[in-house]
């Protein structure tokens, strides 16, 4: 993957469904997200669909799936699909794996597989839907360890979520595991540890900006809101002390790049800023530059 010929890198893709057909959500869940996101489009994908897209832009996209089969009972889109998917596409596609943190040794050994035999480059962690405390040193250090070990990417998605919203008690999906000062505790018991906050993290904004510029390995992703609605005070650190820390994400197919962009050339972003969110960021975080 050469940079140079990208436009922008989106930090936050979903594989939503596997080339069986089988989706990652169930369809109360499924239809309620797509309800809140006000989906436009093909929410459901394929994996080479998805990288068409991408090719169309001259864009390329983390993609992954969400492990939570523990708390949902829903299997994931395999990693390994995705990552095969990735290396047949690797002029726009950037391989994430998800594992339940619940799979406990399994779920260790499943991820240094994943990285030494599929080239996966990171793994996203959704605590709300996993049901864990990212902090819990019980559940998801084991994975930590081998992520930092091998100097891969650990995505935790911060603040409220889509999934749930608007069923029946939330779907049961808790909000208070994915609380970014919980993922500060991660960053100081791994201080090599390359971390990407997901989200602005309403309703803890101020906090994942916090964790933000305190820990050097913490990053943000601008994933899952139109930037209409980000709070000034994220714009603030993204144009100033977060400048060099803050990635463009979308959250596709939920949120589209498209329309990410449309709005995002509407903030009062410095232009010499832009390219750094929109690219530079993601290039050297994710190892495909300096």
């Amino acid at each position: 993957m050469d940079p140079n010929e990208l436009v922008a890198i989106d930090v936050h893709t979903h594989a939503e469904v596997s080339s069986k057909g089988h989706a990652s959500l169930e369809d109360d869940l499924h239809e309620a997200s797509s309800a809140y996101f006000k989906v436009e489009g093909k929410r459901k994908p394929t994996l080479e669909e998805t990288a068409a897209y991408y090719r169309e832009r001259k864009m390329a996209a983390v993609i992954f799936t969400v492990d939570a089969e523990s708390a949902t009972g829903t299997a994931p889109v395999p990693n390994e699909e995705v990552a095969e998917a990735a290396a047949a596409n690797p002029d726009v596609l950037i391989p994430f794996a998800s594992i339940d943190p619940f799979r406990g040794k399994a779920g260790v050994k499943q991820a240094r597989r994943l990285v030494e035999e599929y080239g996966v480059k990171g793994f996203k962690f959704h605590p709300s839907i996993q049901g864990f405390f990212p902090n819990d040193r019980s559940v998801a250090y084991g994975l930590y360890e081998v992520i930092e070990e091998t100097g891969t990417i650990a995505l935790f998605h911060t603040g409220q979520t889509g999934i749930g919203a608007g069923v029946p008690g939330g779907g049961g999906i808790r909000l208070k595991y994915s609380n970014p000062l919980h993922v500060d505790d991660v960053a100081a018991d791994f201080p090599h540890l390359k971390i990407i906050l997901a989200h602005p993290s309403f309703p803890w904004q101020d906090e994942a900006l916090a964790v933000a510029t305190h820990k050097p390995g913490v990053h943000i992703d601008l994933s899952g809101w139109s930037p209409k609605y980000f709070p000034p005070q994220l714009v603030q650190y993204a144009n100033t002390l977060l400048k060099d820390k803050v990635l463009f994400g979308s959250d596709y197919p939920v949120l589209t790049p498209d329309r990410w962009l449309a709005d995002f050339d509407k903030l009062t972003i410095k232009d010499e800023v832009k390219p750094k969110i929109l690219k530079e960021n993601a290039a050297r975080l994710l190892g495909l530059t300096p």
